[in-house]
């Protein structure tokens, strides 16, 4: 009996739940090792294909809902978004297009909800275009959920002799600054 009473004791002690905190935490810095979890099912109303046209060029981006996927950088667990985009000009030719990289290798990746308001923020990093990267936050036009507005804010990106860009003017451009994106 003192046996099994020991391995009770130890077994609960090793066997600590992970926490679990939700996209719009209270908590700046959550615990190593917890889950950023969407509880509240959010981020499957952005899952999908979403379309739009600037200038003379058009984009189809493919946005997917991953979950319990270990982030070193943050060193937890969470839900996030993975962006893959496809662009072409006016006559349909493909300009970009990485719709067929690894989730892992998206060049579009959440981050987390906005602490205030209703907008979810995203990076991109983009190796094939001198690794320029950005910030981009979305969110919905219209409670049907089915329109998008998309913001990106490019990063301060150091274009050196290396870059095949390097004095490459206008430098290519694989995203929109700001565009109305329609659900699929």
């Amino acid at each position: 009996m003192k046996n099994i009473i020991l391995f009770m004791l130890v077994a609960s002690l090793s066997c600590k739940a992970q926490q679990v905190y939700s996209l719009r935490p209270v908590e700046v810095d959550l615990p190593e090792n917890s889950y950023e979890k969407d509880t509240n099912n959010e981020l499957q109303n952005y899952e999908g294909t979403w379309k739009g046209t600037w200038g003379n060029k058009s984009i189809v981006i493919t946005l997917k809902k991953i979950t319990h996927k270990y982030d070193a950088d943050f060193k937890r667990y969470r839900d996030y978004l993975v962006g893959k985009f496809k662009v072409l000009d006016s006559n349909n030719n493909i300009l970009y297009d990485n719709s067929n990289l690894s989730d892992d290798n998206a060049k579009i990746k959440g981050v987390s909800f906005r602490r205030y308001g209703d907008k979810y923020s995203l990076i991109y990093v983009d190796p094939d275009l001198c690794n320029i990267t950005g910030g981009i936050a979305i969110n919905f036009t219209d409670s049907t959920k089915t329109r998008l507005n998309w913001k990106l804010n490019k990063g301060r990106n150091m274009i050196t002799t290396d870059c095949q860009y390097y004095n490459t003017t206008p430098f290519p451009q694989a995203l929109p600054e700001e565009i109305i994106l329609t659900k699929q």
